[in-house]
């Protein structure tokens, strides 16, 4: 959202002061982009505006989309592989399985918060293809584990090389669009998972009729062959991902300004270049939004970890015959994949992400209501249509909600990576709620999963809205300019979103 000036009652002059100083602030700050379009009409500018989104989109979002997809599609595969036998092939008990999807999450959430550091410090351009590469290598060698300890082992390194992916490509796009484009291009790239759960269902039941070749079981070739795919993928990644604006060699000079000056326009200070300092570290730890976020968050990844790594499960309880169930499982991930994108853009025009994202969890709720208390097959396989609708879309809307209210390179890398990493965390409780005692209702997977979206991203949402709603109303009222008293405008672009006339996006 666009920010505004702070509405005053009376023009007292200390408070026309700190008007024009604001204004004078923004001023500055487009001063250090050198306007590449001056004197052209507004007609021309928007004209050359719009071919420079254009441009940014194709380069950008597509192949970042293709990553996430190849991402999600490897580390969910796992349930795939359970339906052809892999835990009968290597002697698992129930527990020991869901020890071994547990584990991932461990080191995927451990490591997310670090990641954008590292993000930031090697360049995506760098950083990504090779963390792609490492992870490629570890799911391939899934497919030559002959016990429990040995997946164990490939499934940490597989989370410790993923965690880098997903929070590092929502902040990378953060500094590339205006709060009000972002939403629907991260709904686009994370429309990828819900496309990967379709993919892996079609391409899991292809590749386990290659059972025996080689001597090797059709789980295993799933996890080879994909891991090979991964590693193919990243490395190309080394010419297809980009670095940060002001080093993209894929954009002119004059283009460079151009992003550059829209993100000082939009007053992001993704704009500008910044050195990392704890105080951006400490600065996310003291931010209330942090916290929401976290909430927010923590209920839809639990709830999607849930139900990507069961759904072919819970779908074969049904009734289902094993490769059955692999295709029965990709209609309702297309059905979110579009919903995802239709809420993202929704959400930028309307810019009320916190409204979209509590009525899709009512879709949700409503699924798994139906999982937990519907008897017949047909009812239940709706359900999963409802959950997978009230759970996708939630995930890339909350991520562009904090983007969107966290202002600063460090500082919105840092709350990103504290978001997605409590929300993968509870990966661990996800991994660990459908027992094969359950079956097939499942009765406390459903049951937990139906908690999670009524308590943290339903009511984390609803939460989250009222404060910020709260606190928008005050410093439109001017109840906040006393932060600012005294301070230069250096001093005052280094508070971000905690200057007053930084209104929120709900």
């Amino acid at each position: 959202m666009a920010e505004k000036s702070i509405q005053e009652n009376s023009p007292k002059t200390s408070d026309l002061e700190k008007i024009a100083s604001s204004r004078d602030h923004h001023k500055s700050r487009l001063d250090q982009f050198p306007d590449p379009d001056e004197g052209l009409s507004e007609e021309e500018r928007a004209k050359i505006d719009r071919a420079l989104l254009w441009k940014l989109d194709l380069r950008l979002v597509p192949w970042l989309s293709l990553l996430y997809l190849v991402s999600f599609l490897d580390r969910t595969n796992i349930g795939n592989a359970k339906l052809d036998n892999l835990q009968e092939d290597l002697s698992m008990s129930d527990n020991q399985y869901n020890s071994s999807l547990t584990i991932f999450f461990v080191s995927y959430a451990v490591f997310e918060p670090l990641t954008n550091i590292l993000l930031k410090r090697l360049r995506p351009s760098v950083f990504i293809p090779i963390i792609m590469v490492l992870w490629g290598i570890c799911m391939m060698s899934m497919g030559f584990v002959h016990n429990w300890s040995g997946l164990m082992a490939a499934r940490w390194f597989l989370g410790l090389t993923e965690a880098g992916l997903f929070p590092g490509v929502g902040y990378f796009l953060s500094c590339w669009y205006k709060r009000s484009e972002f939403g629907v291009r991260m709904a686009i790239f994370f429309s990828a998972a819900a496309l990967a759960g379709s993919f892996g269902g079609l391409l899991a039941t292809a590749i386990v009729q290659m059972d025996g070749v080689g001597g090797k079981e059709g789980w295993a070739w799933i996890f080879i062959l994909e891991g090979l795919a991964t590693i193919v993928i990243g490395v190309a990644s080394f010419w297809m991902v980009y670095d940060f604006p002001d080093e993209a060699k894929f954009l002119s000079e004059d283009d460079r300004k151009r992003v550059l000056r829209r993100l000082a326009e939009d007053q992001q200070a993704s704009a500008e270049h910044e050195e990392f300092k704890m105080t951006y570290f400490w600065n996310s730890l003291k931010d209330w939004k942090t916290y929401t976020g976290m909430m927010i968050y923590m209920g839809a990844d639990g709830c999607l970890y849930a139900f990507s790594l069961f759904v072919p499960t819970i779908i074969n309880q049904m009734g289902y015959s094993g490769i059955r169930s692999q295709l029965l499982s990709v209609p309702p991930y297309a059905a979110a994949a579009v919903l995802t994108v239709a809420v993202g853009f929704i959400a930028d025009r309307t810019r009320q992400r916190g409204i979209c994202n509590m009525l899709v969890s009512l879709l949700g709720i409503t699924g798994f209501a139906m999982l937990l208390g519907a008897k017949t097959p047909g009812a239940k396989y709706a359900g999963t249509f409802l959950g997978a609708m009230g759970i996708y879309p939630a995930i890339s809307n909350t991520i562009s909600w904090t983007s969107n209210n966290v202002e600063g390179v460090y500082k919105r890398g840092v709350t990103l990576g504290f978001v997605i990493g409590w929300g993968n965390l509870n990966g661990i409780v996800s991994s660990n709620i459908y027992r094969g005692d359950d079956a097939p209702e499942f009765y406390p997977g459903h049951g937990t999963v139906l908690a999670y979206l009524v308590l943290f991203q339903f009511g984390g949402s609803l939460l989250q809205y009222i404060l910020l709603r709260r606190e928008n109303a005050k410093r439109r009222r001017g109840e906040r300019d006393h932060w600012v008293e005294g301070m230069n405008q250096v001093e005052i672009r280094a508070l971000g979103d905690k200057r007053p006339d930084f209104i929120y996006t709900l």
